[in-house]
């Protein structure tokens, strides 16, 4: 079962967390919602406060709820989930029911959906918005490696406003 924890509760290891295990990036409201796996992204601090960074393509559904609401929350599972991440990455909510197709049920904090299966939910409030500008890249081999269609990410920051933890995560 998920509570509420204060942040200096847990020892996040955002480099395993997000780049190993996966996250489902989600946004939206009972009304509508949609969640999408990533493997890019950042926990840290940013203007005095705790954030986190994601990332989203033009082309990915998420980005509209993302876009759109004031909040997004970052779901992280254990393996036992690996298969429905990869379900979520590989599949546009546009086109199927993710929430029907892996059996993630959603929850509702306020206007941001997490789901009851995670083992650490991030709740964030969206702080800044920008579009990466591919003049930027220092190293101009990252352009060409990761924008071939030059499909260039919407990077958003959002201040990190409640964790919520599963009781038997103990390493978290």
């Amino acid at each position: 079962m998920l509570r509420e924890v204060e942040l200096n509760q847990c020892k996040l290891d955002p480099l395993t967390l997000i780049g190993e295990q996966w996250m489902l990036v989600c946004a939206g409201n009972e009304k509508g919602y949609n969640m999408m796996t990533a493997s890019w992204g950042g926990i840290g601090i940013m203007w005095g406060k705790p954030v986190t960074t994601i990332v989203l393509r033009p082309q990915r559904y998420t980005l509209e709820f993302v876009d759109r609401e004031d909040y997004y929350t970052l779901s992280f599972f254990d393996e036992t989930y690996r298969k429905a991440l990869g379900y979520c990455g590989s599949h546009s909510g546009r086109d199927v029911d993710k929430e029907k197709e892996t059996g993630l049920t959603p929850l509702f904090d306020g206007d941001a959906p997490y789901f009851k299966e995670a083992k650490l939910v991030l709740i964030c409030r969206k702080l800044f918005k920008q579009g990466i500008d591919p003049e930027g890249f220092v190293d101009k081999a990252l352009d060409g490696k990761n924008y071939p269609d030059k499909d260039y990410h919407q990077c958003f920051v959002g201040e990190i406003v409640k964790i919520l933890k599963d009781d038997d995560s103990k390493s978290l």
